[in-house]
């Protein structure tokens, strides 16, 4: 069985290591837009584009036209061909939309195939440039399969994907757990513990519109304009930092510490239509944590069970199994009226999500 984790890692670049980032991002992104121009050109005169045929021609007169493309990796203006195929394989299916043109920002990458790089320790090479320092070594073994180098804000970061081979382990803890997700606390297990979020974008929100409001004063173009851009591309990167730390710990002890686990197919998209609700659902990352539990049962031998997305878990009495007919957002205590049980509904919940394994 093999599996295959992405390791991201930030990276400490020289100056010179820096500007060839920089270059590789521009050059991926000038192919992207390149190739995404001649698709929609060649669409409107009733062709039939493909990556391969526009790789060819792209190649073709890459020579005499782009020659400063061959200053960097040659996967800079090879990958994007591939990447705008699966964008438009994923629009004609309906899952993604229609794919864009990239623009010059705090968020650029390029891609690098595993011919082309080597870890060793806590350095990465890459073509046409001296050892990079990595702030950390990579923590997974197997077989190195691509890298991509990408930048946030003012950090750069390389993506290691590496296939595993090695059978997972099983969790020696043998109990259960039910997980229910909620606003109050982001989880609240069967056994009474809660995990209270960290809700990082609500306490950086009026720090975030005091900078876009000076910004929006910036003149355009001008050097303090791009000053304030970074200085928000900061913030937003922080908040995404303390959301995805707290999430990686919760995660993680569900899967150090229970053998089996349930938590509900939440309709995230269908939530966030609540415009009373949708910034604090967006604030707690429900999707990120059902992605990082995922994962992380498959590696470490977990069980785990996604209860149907109808289940009326906060409905149920986890005493006698009656069921309410309706019950508001606004009741947090749990009343059955055939038994007259009494208990917090996150916990209620919790514990009929964790009754499905029996």
């Amino acid at each position: 069985m093999s599996i295959t984790l992405t390791h991201k890692i930030c990276l400490a670049p020289t100056i010179k290591q820096e500007q060839y980032f920089r270059k590789a991002c521009g050059t991926a992104r000038f192919t992207w837009n390149w190739a995404l121009n001649e698709w929609q050109n060649q669409s409107k005169l009733g062709l039939k584009p493909t990556a391969l045929k526009l790789k060819k021609q792209f190649n073709a007169i890459k020579p005499v036209n782009f020659p400063w493309t061959y200053e960097v990796t040659k996967y800079a203006s090879q990958q994007p061909f591939i990447f705008l195929q699966t964008a438009f394989k994923r629009f004609f299916e309906g899952t993604c939309r229609y794919p864009k043109f990239k623009k010059k920002g705090h968020q650029n990458s390029f891609y690098v195939g595993n011919d082309q790089l080597k870890v060793s320790g806590n350095r990465l090479k890459l073509p046409k440039l001296d050892a990079i320092k990595m702030h950390e070594s990579l923590r997974f073994q197997g077989e190195i399969m691509s890298a991509t180098v990408s930048r946030t804000a003012n950090k750069w970061f390389v993506s290691l994907t590496v296939k595993l081979l090695k059978v997972p382990t099983t969790c020696k803890n043998q109990t259960s757990v039910g997980v229910d997700l909620g606003i109050k606390s982001l989880a609240t297990l069967s056994n009474g513990e809660s995990f209270e979020a960290p809700k990082p974008l609500t306490k950086y929100l009026n720090k975030l519109k005091r900078l876009q409001r000076s910004l929006a004063r910036r003149k355009k173009d001008s050097h303090n304009r791009a000053k304030l851009k970074l200085k928000i591309a900061q913030v937003h990167a922080k908040i995404v930092n303390l959301r995805q730390d707290s999430l990686h710990k919760l995660t993680t002890f569900l899967t150090n510490h229970f053998a089996g686990i349930v938590i509900e197919d939440l309709n995230v998209k269908g939530m966030l239509k609540n415009r009373k609700l949708s910034r604090a659902i967006a604030d707690l990352g429900f999707y990120e944590f059902r992605r990082q539990l995922e994962y992380k049962t498959q590696l470490k031998g977990n069980y785990l069970l996604i209860a149907d997305r109808w289940f009326p878990s906060s409905k149920i009495c986890s005493s006698c199994g009656n069921r309410k007919e309706k019950l508001k957002l606004s009741e947090r205590v749990y009343h059955c009226e055939a038994c007259g049980h009494k208990q917090d509904r996150d916990l209620n919940a919790a514990q009929n999500l964790k009754n499905l394994l029996f």
